[in-house]
């Protein structure tokens, strides 16, 4: 019919572009809006899957382990963590950068590529926003169980500043205050992100509900939504707005946290590249959790045919370009801090990092760092193992893109021990040198940081829909009345 069109009126005749060309769709199988509707709603409406109360209860336990190790700690003090002199810091604030890193993904997902009309981001909004919000959870125990007294954390002048007749008030060129007042925002403004996406889905959850205790709980968190062109178009402002909101949060966050090291004097840490080179990690390390928690996600709740496989791909080459961001911030403070000519800085990276048994301490002649394993572990995982994604066959494997994000996340915890750990352990007077060990109790709390995580992820996707059931609805075929399947011959909406 076009091709007639064009030669009647006399047109150049426009070829349909090859298939190899064209784009592949976001929902596969040309599923209908109700299906879409069924398959999301079911997960939390059906019956709950076997699978899911054994991975709860080794959650839970995780969870209790956590808070038992707490308690310990606070009835106890911190001496029952491996931390000593020069290690002040060491695996609580790793862990705390490592977890706020892991939640900076959700708010790329939503907010900056929201803004930027990224319609793949739908399928896997909502599973990264929550786990954003359950992440920041988990960073926030660490920094504040290591001041040792938490106690004192809500009185004046510690951490929250309002009038008092003492006239104490916290030291505001801290950037360890800083973090408190960047980290409360972000997770304020993620979990008001998180709720206004899910006040549409929850009113079909709402008006699906068999049981009168569901259908109130969903429809007071529901706020009225009866779906009319205002509600819409309100929605639909609020969204933008706390869209732009969290987008300057996503640089400005672990920024914050970077300068936690960046505005010290410690050779190893006073670099002017950490808070991009932060920003980056962070993207990377959270990106890598998506992935981690999706793939298996879609193939047991049976969700192929939203989280697909271009998904997956887009996601991979993300993981590409920000590890190649990390792994050039990491060949640059090389660069600086030989061309900056201070020899500590440069002992720093090479005897106290870099230097290995056989390639880099037989070459400078030094001995080999004590935490060389780590340091190379970092380089394997977030400088190597990303670039098999430059291969279309390895980034469309689930299996192999599930492996190498696990390595990401592991490499991105052992970045934070060696910023943290290899720049410190070596004072400037040999006499002060000592190395960090950590105790049962650090290991024990950092794996029940995991319990806890994935008790809320899985709490989340047993009673919310973990897709955006609207957004979803919005890229399919069906929805657009210029499409060939939009409209009415888009089937059952």
């Amino acid at each position: 019919m076009a091709s007639e069109a064009a030669v009647s009126t006399g047109l150049p005749k426009v070829q349909a572009p090859p298939a190899e060309l064209e784009r592949e769709p976001l929902v596969h199988h040309n599923r209908s809006l109700a299906w879409i509707t069924n398959q999301v709603a079911g997960v939390a409406e059906g019956r709950t899957p076997k699978w899911w109360w054994p991975a709860f209860l080794i959650s839970a336990c995780g969870t209790l382990m956590l808070f038992t190790m707490v308690t310990y700690l606070i009835s106890t003090g911190v001496g029952v963590w491996g931390l000593n002199q020069p290690n002040a810091w060491a695996w609580d604030i790793t862990n705390f950068v490592f977890w706020i890193g892991i939640g900076h993904a959700g708010t790329l997902i939503s907010a900056v590529l929201f803004l930027l009309r990224q319609k793949w981001r739908t399928s896997i909004n909502r599973a990264a926003e929550a786990m954003t919000i359950f992440a920041v959870v988990c960073a926030g125990i660490f920094p504040v169980v290591h001041t040792g007294r938490v106690w004192f954390a809500t009185l004046p002048g510690y951490l929250i500043p309002f009038p008092n007749s003492n006239g104490i008030w916290p030291q505001f060129r801290s950037p360890l205050l800083w973090d408190v007042f960047a980290v409360s925002t972000y997770a304020t403004v993620s979990t008001l992100f998180w709720y206004v996406g899910l006040v549409p889905d929850l009113a079909t959850m709402r008006d699906r509900a068999k049981s009168k205790l569901r259908k109130f709980c969903y429809g007071l968190f529901a706020l009225g939504w009866s779906g009319s062109n205002r509600n819409w178009s309100n929605y639909e402002k609020a969204y933008l707005i706390l869209a732009g909101l969290s987008t300057p949060l996503v640089l400005s966050v672990h920024s914050i946290v970077s300068f936690d090291f960046a505005v010290s004097q410690l050779p190893g840490w006073h670099a002017t590249i950490f808070p991009p080179y932060f920003v980056a990690g962070a993207i990377f390390s959270g990106f890598g959790m998506v992935l981690t928690l999706m793939i298996p996600l879609r193939s047991l709740c049976k969700l192929e045919d939203l989280i697909t496989v271009r998904h997956v791909e887009l996601m991979c080459k993300v993981l590409l370009a920000t590890g190649s961001i990390v792994g050039y911030a990491y060949i640059m403070e090389f660069f600086i801090a030989w061309y900056g000519g201070n020899p500590y800085e440069l002992d720093v990276f090479i005897k106290n990092r870099a230097a290995d048994p056989w390639i880099f301490g037989p070459m400078f002649k030094v001995d080999p760092a004590p935490y060389w394993w780590a340091y190379w572990s970092m380089m394997i995982c977030n400088v190597i193992s990303p670039h098999f994604f430059w291969f279309k066959k390895l980034r469309t494997s689930m299996v192999f893109v599930w492996i190498i994000a696990g390595f990401v996340n592991v490499g991105m915890w052992f970045e934070r021990f060696n910023i943290i750990v290899t720049s410190l352990h070596r004072d400037f007077l040999p006499s002060n040198w000592g190395m960090f060990s950590p105790t049962w109790v650090d290991i024990m709390t950092f794996t029940g940081s995991f319990g806890l995580f994935m008790t809320l992820f899985l709490l989340f996707m047993k009673f919310l829909p973990v897709i955006a059931i609207s957004e979803v609805k919005g890229v399919t075929p069906q929805a657009d009345p210029h499409h060939p399947l939009g409209g009415a011959k888009g089937g059952h909406h």
